[in-house]
């Protein structure tokens, strides 16, 4: 069995949305000699995270809503490096992409150290077409599932079929293919996003 850590590292001057300064982390440590604690402030939406629908939804349901159910099980990795804006209905049809499938979308956005104003993202007809399939959820390895679409209709029509949007993978070193996914957020309550540890792992066979 082999172990795939596709989360991003958090840390000062790390890669953030748009490298706007206010979504930096603070870590603040202090030391009397022989203890140290280390105060952090974040924002939920800090490297790989896991939105809730509050978060394009003023009424939406906050992150506890989110079940563990749905974050651990199979997934599979899709190969679209060779996408250069948005990933279409068109793109993705050439897949095996089946209904409660949880999508990982690998681009050229993995092989970026530092925020890309063009980065790929999932075009609304993308999110239509997953969301006529059934998905359970779906992952990306951009700091944002969309891009400059008016309104936002790739979240709110993930967040109307239930499908879960995870954001901040980094999927370089993963070949595309079907793995057993662990995206484990922290247990937030009341917020629009958590930040998580996702896992992937490579012929894993579970017996129960």
């Amino acid at each position: 069995m082999k172990m795939y850590d596709v989360t991003s590292s958090i840390y000062k001057g790390m890669t953030v949305y748009k490298n706007k300064p206010e979504k930096q982390p603070k870590v603040n440590r202090v030391t009397n000699g022989y203890v140290t604690e280390t105060r952090l402030e974040l924002d939920v939406h800090t490297g790989t995270h896991i939105d809730a629908p509050l978060h394009m939804k003023v009424d939406g349901e906050t992150f506890e809503s989110i079940s563990l159910d749905s974050l651990v099980g199979d997934c599979k990795v899709f190969d679209l490096t060779q996408v250069k804006d948005g990933v279409t209905k068109a793109d993705l049809e050439g897949f095996d992409i089946q209904k409660d499938d949880f999508v990982l979308l690998k681009t050229k956005n993995s092989f970026e150290e530092s925020f890309d104003f063009d980065f790929v993202y999932l075009a609304a007809d993308g999110a239509e077409y997953l969301a006529e399939i059934g998905v359970r959820g779906i992952g990306i390895d951009a700091l944002g599932v969309e891009r400059s679409q008016e309104g936002h209709p790739t979240h709110k029509t993930l967040f109307a079929h239930d499908i879960i949007i995870i954001e901040g993978l980094r999927l370089k070193d993963v070949e595309p293919k079907s793995y057993f996914m662990v995206a484990a957020p922290i247990k937030l309550v009341g917020t629009d996003a958590s930040p998580a540890r996702v896992l992937l792992f490579e012929d894993m066979n579970i017996t129960f």
